[in-house]
């Protein structure tokens, strides 16, 4: 058994949930018999870091600092293996306008979209090129900050007049801003471990109109459905579909990728990759791996073997 860190907290907009995603996987390391080093990430990381010395370090960060690669370069440093995905890989998923541009590229099904930042909004007339966006994606669209995660900033515009007030609420969280295509469906979640898929959640909203951020943390807003009652054929299609994310964007160890099925065409739409999936009660990934007869704790277990393997991996090569 092993001296593991669990990096939780750190400032970010999502704080609260990362420190119950780290409250779960605590619990689990220690009753797997690892001896556990709860570090709450602030300015003093790195000396408690080489204080506490451990074999490695478990990331349950969410948001900017945890899946935006910061986190993982000063690992990278330190020498001490850590679960999840790399600097490239959190890099290129957490930016939701780079993750979508290599989607389009790999021709890998995402919603149509334009994006601009805030100086182009302001300083280069981007607010008069408005029309003809929301012209080319049709209404509604949504409207959301380029890099952060857990559904935070994000705004369903229904006409043209919603527009001005989903910009400024995302650009409150974000300098940078995506305009993309509302596919109304089937809100789907794929969730990727060790580059294979596991069974798809379907997340049905009790009363929202889209899957915010309060109804995807609130016991009771949401309800999951796992495996989703989806024709095999689409399983299957999801289930690729997630995994050529996964690869595309150099994920590793555990990763979620969330997917739209479109009611009108039954196509399949990628809108974002999770590098650093949550581990709360209403998470997505501990479900799938339940639902795929991995406990809690055999799924903790193995994202640290697989930390340890990565690690190991780097040192023959």
């Amino acid at each position: 058994m092993g001296r593991v860190a669990v990096l939780k907290g750190g400032s970010s907009l999502e704080r609260q949930v990362s420190l119950r995603s780290a409250a779960r996987v605590e619990d689990s390391l220690a009753r797997l018999g690892h001896d556990v080093v709860p570090v709450d990430v602030g300015g003093d990381l790195v000396d408690r870091l080489r204080a506490e010395a451990p074999d490695a370090a478990f990331v349950v960060l969410h948001g900017a600092g945890g899946e935006d690669g910061t986190v993982q370069e000063l690992l990278e440093i330190l020498d001490i293996p850590y679960t999840g995905s790399g600097v490239l890989a959190c890099m290129r998923s957490m930016d939701k306008v780079l993750c979508k541009h290599l989607l389009m590229e790999a021709g890998v099904p995402t919603p149509e979209f334009f994006a601009f930042n805030e100086t182009a909004f302001k300083g280069l007339g981007a607010a008069r090129l408005l029309p003809a966006m929301e012209e080319r994606l049709d209404f509604p669209v949504v409207v959301k900050p380029a890099a952060q995660g857990s559904a935070l900033g994000i705004k369903f515009a229904g006409a043209a007049a919603d527009v001005p007030g989903a910009l400024v609420a995302a650009f409150s969280y974000d300098t940078r801003v995506l305009l993309e295509r509302y596919v109304r469906g089937r809100d789907l979640a794929v969730s990727v471990l060790e580059g294979s898929a596991l069974p798809v959640v379907e997340a049905v909203p009790q009363e929202e109109s889209f899957y915010d951020f309060e109804s995807r943390y609130e016991i009771g807003r949401t309800t999951f459905v796992c495996p989703a009652q989806l024709p095999e054929t689409v399983t299957a299609r999801a289930q690729a579909l997630a995994v050529a994310t996964y690869d595309l964007l150099g994920c590793h160890g555990a990763a979620r990728v969330d997917i739209m099925l479109e009611d009108a065409t039954s196509d399949l739409f990628v809108l974002e990759a999770n590098p650093i999936p949550g581990m709360t009660d209403t998470s997505l990934l501990p479900q799938a791996a339940e639902a795929a007869g991995i406990a809690f704790d055999a799924l903790v277990e193995r994202m640290l073997e697989l930390a340890f393997e990565r690690a190991a991996g780097k040192a023959v090569v």
